[in-house]
């Protein structure tokens, strides 16, 4: 096998392939990328068996072939490379020889037949939808999925399709995410669980432009990515999601509009005065002169009063001021509605065209002395 790709075209595409290596596994051949130029165009490949990712890279192919790289050791050949043209060549014993101006690499290789492919996914019904889209609605929804594997479910994200509209959702016991938003194309119903890692990942490659696009399709255990030159091929994470519908409630008895901004940088403020790991909650007492946040920890103590628009009865209730942080932040708007019904039931943050709604359950603060 001989290519010639220029450096950039080489370290853009091991950039793609590398959020697919494992770190651990007993497989040591998923440990590396695999060139496969053995037909016209030249294709890397990796895959953790959960997570696989294909690339099509630029160059030219003197002679055909594939091997098996160390996807480490490789990708930080590239990484050092100078700023040029870099000729990959592998002989019969796939022994590797990578040069680039003056330097001049031997690397070992390996046959590259025994490497997991990706599972073959059949394009029969996708959605379309753009990079930029795609990006956002991983942003505003991956914050809230598990960290740890008490529950599989709750580490991925629902994805649903319904009367063509593309809903993701995401919860870990405290809070939920959702994000609407209408399909362009016909598809039928669908309801899938994608892991967070893929999302993350995939998140990581998305030019996030609004004229690139994604075109997603679902098979029975993965999912596939497809934009660019490049193959996300990810498993499904099994099992029956959360009834989410029945966690949601339109009943309110308190509803308060305000400006995003104002209150998201008064709680910022207030998480000053808490430690790492403290759990102290943020205490928020509405009432007809307006909204005042209160913390009170070991380092001090702060109040801040804000201007609100209030509907309703008046309320006292606390918060852990993270999870308020967390979605306020991927709030585009520039003011919110909060639905509130009493201090032990969870708040909504929603906007009116129900494109997104934010479920942030309260916590108990009788421990701070009021």
């Amino acid at each position: 096998m001989k290519l010639i790709c220029s450096k950039s075209e080489l370290l853009k595409s091991v950039n793609i392939v590398m959020k697919a290596v494992p770190s651990k596994t007993t497989m040591p051949i998923l440990q590396c990328i695999l060139i496969d130029a053995s037909a016209n165009i030249i294709k890397f490949t990796s895959n953790d068996m959960e997570l696989g990712i294909e690339t099509i890279v630029e160059g030219s192919i003197e002679e055909k072939g594939i091997v098996a790289l160390d996807a480490k050791i490789f990708s930080e050949i590239v990484r050092k490379l100078p700023d040029n043209d870099v000729t990959i060549v592998t002989d019969e014993k796939q022994n590797t020889t990578i040069t680039c101006e003056k330097a001049k690499f031997n690397i070992p290789g390996q046959s590259g037949e025994d490497f997991s492919y990706l599972p073959f996914i059949e394009k029969n019904e996708g959605v379309q939808i753009s990079q930029f889209t795609l990006k956002e609605l991983i942003r505003q929804t991956i914050f809230s999925i598990a960290v740890n594997e008490n529950n599989k479910l709750m580490t991925g994200e629902l994805f649903q399709i319904a009367n063509n509209t593309l809903r993701v959702v995401s919860l870990d016991g405290h809070r939920i995410s959702i994000r609407k938003i209408p399909l362009k194309n016909e598809c039928s119903d669908k309801k899938v669980v994608v892991p967070g890692k893929t999302l993350n990942e995939i998140s990581k490659i998305l030019s996030g432009e609004t004229e690139d696009m994604v075109d997603i399709y679902f098979a029975e255990n993965h999912i596939l990515f497809e934009f660019d030159n490049t193959k996300v091929v990810s498993r499904l994470i099994e099992g029956e999601y959360f009834k989410i519908d029945q966690m949601l409630s339109s009943d309110y008895e308190t509803k308060v509009t305000l400006n995003k901004k104002e209150f998201l940088d008064s709680i910022d403020r207030a998480t000053l005065l808490v430690k790492e790991g403290d759990k102290k909650p943020i205490i928020i007492t509405i009432n007809d002169e307006g909204m005042e946040l209160q913390i009170d920890s070991q380092i001090g103590s702060m109040k801040e009063d804000i201007d609100i628009n209030k509907m309703g009865k008046d309320i006292m209730i606390g918060f852990n001021p993270k999870f308020l942080i967390d979605a306020l932040k991927v709030i585009d708007d520039e003011e919110i509605h909060i639905y509130l019904m009493n201090p032990k039931a969870p708040c909504f943050i929603r906007d009116d065209a129900g494109q997104y709604v934010y479920l942030i359950l309260p916590v108990n603060f009788n421990s701070v002395g009021r």
